[in-house]
Formats: C-alpha cells, sequence, structure tokens
C-alpha cells in the first residue's frame, strides 16, 4: 500500500518514520542514563550506619571472677555489633573473654599491617571493664608453602616461618601493651586439623614457643604467653587425626617446655558428663584439666596457672554428645562453682562461645549463650542472675 501512495505523502511518510526514531533513541537514551543513575545509587549510596557512642568505661560487677566467655568477633564488621555484643558481655558478669586475633588478617602481606579491626575490638572490650586474652594464629598465604609445590591450610606453619609469627607476636603485644596482657600461642596443636594437617609434634610446637617467648617478653615484659590451648582427646600416639593431651604436654616438657611458657592453656568440654565427675585417663569430661595439671606437678612445673580458654556444654535438641537446655545451665553454674572452689590455680573458665556473627546452622549454634540478633538464650539469664548482675536485682 505504502509503495502506491503520490510522492508528497510518501516523503511526508519518511519525515515521520525519522522523526520517531529519532525521538525514540533520545527516549532510550534518557532511559539507559536513568537506570544507571538509579543502579549508581543503589550500589554506591549507602544509608548512614548506626552512630556509635563511647559511654565512659565501664566496669563488670560479678559475685564470681573466674566466669569468663570466649567471643567470637573476628569476622563481626560492624561496630555497634562489636560494642553491644561486648556490652551484654559486662552486663552478663563475665570480667574476661578470650578473643581470636588471625595473623592472616592482621598482616596479609609481609611486613603490611592492618590493625583497625583488632584496635576496634580490644577498645571497646577496654572501654566494658573486659580483660582480654588474645589467641593468636592463622597463617598468611605468604608464609605458607608454594601451592604448586605443597597443599597447605591455613594452620599450616613450617619451621621457616616461626620467625615471621614470632615478629607478628612482638608486634601485637607490644601494640597492645596495657591493653592486652595474656596470649594465646596457637590453637590445639595436639590436633592434626590445627598443625596443618600433618602428624602433630610436641617438640616442634616448643621449637615454636622458643621462637615466640624471647621476641614476646623483649616487645612487652609483662606479657603472659599462654603455651597449650591443648584439645582434649584420646587419639593414641600415630594417629592421624592426633595426640592424647596428656601424653602431648608430657612431650612438651621432655622437648623442653618449661622456660617458654606462663602458664599453659586448656580446653574442658563436658560433653554429657558434670562437671562434678572425676576425671580419668580414658575419660574426656571438664576435670580432665585437672589431669593435665597433675603432669605439670610431675615436672615441677606446679607454680603455673591453667586458663580454661574452652570449655562448656551443647544443648542440640539431636546431637548425641549434647545435654538438655536445663542440663546445660546447671552444668555450667556448677562449672564456674567447681573451678572457683577447688581450682586455686585456674583464673578463668571461659566458655564457647559468646554469640557468633550469623548462625552456623549446626550443633556450634547450640553452644552460644546469645544470638546472632542479640536475643538472650536462657543460660545468659541464669549465669546473669549467678554472678548478681540479673536485672530485677
Amino acid at each position: 500500500m505504502w509503495s502506491q501512495l503520490p510522492p508528497r505523502l510518501d516523503e511526508l511518510r519518511r519525515a515521520a518514520w525519522r522523526s520517531f526514531r529519532d525521538r525514540a533513541k533520545v527516549w532510550w537514551r534518557e532511559l539507559l542514563s536513568a537506570l544507571a543513575l538509579l543502579l549508581l545509587i543503589v550500589f554506591t549510596v549507602r544509608p548512614p550506619g548506626v552512630l556509635v557512642v563511647i559511654p565512659p568505661p565501664q566496669t563488670v560487677q560479678t559475685l564470681h571472677p573466674k566466669v569468663g566467655v570466649h567471643t567470637r568477633l573476628t569476622d563481626e564488621v560492624e561496630e555497634w555489633k562489636i560494642q553491644r555484643t561486648l556490652a551484654m558481655v559486662r552486663e552478663m558478669g563475665s570480667p574476661t573473654i578470650v578473643e581470636y586475633f588471625p595473623w592472616a588478617y592482621i598482616e596479609p602481606q609481609p611486613g603490611r599491617y592492618s590493625w583497625q579491626h583488632s584496635d576496634m575490638v580490644i577498645a571497646h572490650a577496654r572501654n566494658q571493664g573486659l580483660t582480654v586474652i588474645a589467641r593468636l594464629g592463622m597463617v598468611p598465604a605468604w608464609a605458607r608453602p608454594d601451592p604448586q609445590t605443597q597443599k597447605s591450610t591455613f594452620t599450616l606453619l613450617t619451621p621457616d616461618h616461626y620467625a615471621d609469627f614470632a615478629d607478628f607476636v612482638a608486634r601485637f603485644v607490644s601494640r597492645y601493651r596495657g591493653q592486652v596482657r595474656h596470649v594465646i600461642i596457637w590453637n590445639e596443636p595436639n590436633l592434626s586439623f590445627e598443625w596443618g594437617y600433618r602428624p602433630v609434634d610436641p617438640a616442634a610446637y616448643v621449637q615454636l614457643l622458643r621462637a615466640v617467648y624471647p621476641a614476646a617478653h623483649r616487645a612487652n615484659p609483662d606479657i603472659i604467653v599462654l603455651g597449650g590451648a591443648l584439645a582434649p582427646t584420646l587419639e593414641p600416639a600415630g594417629s592421624p587425626a592426633g595426640l592424647n593431651d596428656l601424653d602431648y604436654l608430657s612431650g612438651m616438657y621432655e622437648a623442653g617446655a618449661a622456660p617458654y611458657f606462663d602458664a599453659l592453656a586448656a580446653h574442658a568440654y563436658g560433653l554429657v558428663f558434670p562437671p562434678e565427675m572425676p576425671p580419668a585417663p580414658d575419660l574426656l569430661n571438664f576435670r580432665r584439666v585437672e589431669l593435665l595439671r597433675n603432669v605439670m606437678i610431675v615436672h615441677g612445673d606446679a607454680g603455673k596457672p591453667i586458663y580454661v580458654t574452652e570449655a562448656g556444654w551443647n544443648d542440640h535438641p539431636r546431637w548425641a554428645w549434647a545435654v538438655r537446655p536445663a542440663q546445660r545451665a546447671t552444668y555450667t553454674l556448677n562449672a564456674y562453682t567447681w573451678a572457683e572452689t577447688h581450682w586455686p590455680w585456674c583464673p578463668v573458665v571461659a566458655m564457647w562461645m559468646f554469640r557468633t556473627p550469623a548462625l552456623l546452622h549446626n550443633y556450634q549454634d547450640y553452644y552460644a549463650f546469645v544470638t546472632p540478633d542479640f536475643r538472650a538464650r536462657p543460660i545468659y539469664s541464669l549465669v546473669q542472675s549467678y554472678t548478681g548482675n540479673s536485672p530485677q536485682e
């Protein structure tokens, strides 16, 4: 039909089409510009963060000063959440926290340090009146073997990098002198997973202590170096999973460890047993720590304290090693009391764990005292009452 139009009409038709096409191009450009602006706003403009107001320095009020908790602020990025977590620790009546400060996070490249997060955590802990026991570990990629030649994990620290780790520890204790007095050197070195999936070796761990201890004390003469952080386990010699903690500690002393740590860190999980149950070499329970104490006495090291830096019971409804929530609460309070009554050599029992930034969706969630969104679980309120901090009091 269009081909039969007179020339004048055909020219008008062409002009109309060109006008429409030009306007459409303009519309599309404007639409794309608007979309680009919208995306810019969505991805770059953020609402103002929560205003964090630093209150006057606080003081922990407690009837039971050995009460402690292991916090998990390593991956908590929002300052107000760090502050709220530590305020709730204080309000529960716990004077002491154990917190993890990964070497890999702080020194991601050789000689390049990022202290912002650890500064924030320690500042807020100090503002709440809390004593910080700093757990140090996690190997940065640059201090691990070349992945082209050897597989490795973040727990693999080889002797050629012991000096690098010692330097990091020295810098840490120097930076926080007067703020952090206790550092744990490594975590559960008697487990293969924590020793880089290698056969565990107490003599090699003592070599690490030999490198770290003098460097730490030169940097901060007041520092208390905690060795061990031993995991309770019954694994025999030669097991690919680890080594019995009693045998491992004996191996440390045989390798000459005594001058290279000021106190022992130990883990004391109760599993399904009440805290009063007597210890036995073939049993994993809360009082197994007393057997570690006996090893220290045998080796003439009775003057050193033992800090329980992880402990506790789990109330998962379907885990074989869990207890009911009411049992967990009773066992936890009785464990604090047992240490207070019977363990003069134990300054603190830090229960695992206070809160995580997000749910883990496994049995570990049932160790928590507080949910990620700051809802207190029943055990929190019971410990708060135990320490004399219940709101109605």
